[in-house]
C-alpha cells in the first residue's frame, strides 16, 4: 500500500542502488513493455527511462580501472623468492650429506 498525503499525492520514496539497477536491467532486457515495468515496480515511465539511460551511460565505469589501484613493488618479492630458493638448496644438500635425504635422480 502506498502512503498518500492529505492532498492525494504520494509521499516521496527513495530507492537503493540495487533496486535501481534491477529496474534498469529489466528495462534493457526489453522483454516487457514500459507500461508493464511501471506496474511491476510502481514507478513512473520517466523514472525507468532515466535509470536505463544512466545505466547505459555509466556501464563503462564498471570496467574502468579493473586492475590493482596501486603498483606492487616486485623487488622485495623477488629477493624473498631468491632467499627461500637458496635456503631450500642449502637444506637439501645438508640433508643429503647427512644421509637423511636421497640424492636427486
Amino acid at each position: 500500500m502506498v502512503k498518500k498525503k492529505a492532498s492525494g499525492r504520494r509521499t516521496r520514496r527513495t530507492h537503493n542502488p540495487a533496486f535501481k539497477a534491477r529496474v534498469a536491467l529489466a528495462a534493457l532486457r526489453e522483454d516487457r513493455t514500459l507500461a508493464e515495468l511501471c506496474q511491476q515496480f510502481e514507478l513512473h515511465p520517466n523514472q525507468i527511462s532515466e535509470w536505463k539511460k544512466q545505466l547505459l551511460e555509466r556501464a563503462a565505469e564498471v570496467f574502468d580501472g579493473g586492475g590493482p589501484s596501486e603498483q606492487v613493488n616486485l623487488v622485495p618479492l623477488h629477493a624473498k623468492i631468491g632467499q627461500l630458493a637458496l635456503e631450500n638448496d642449502f637444506l637439501e644438500s645438508a640433508l643429503t650429506k647427512a644421509g637423511l635425504l636421497s640424492a636427486k635422480p
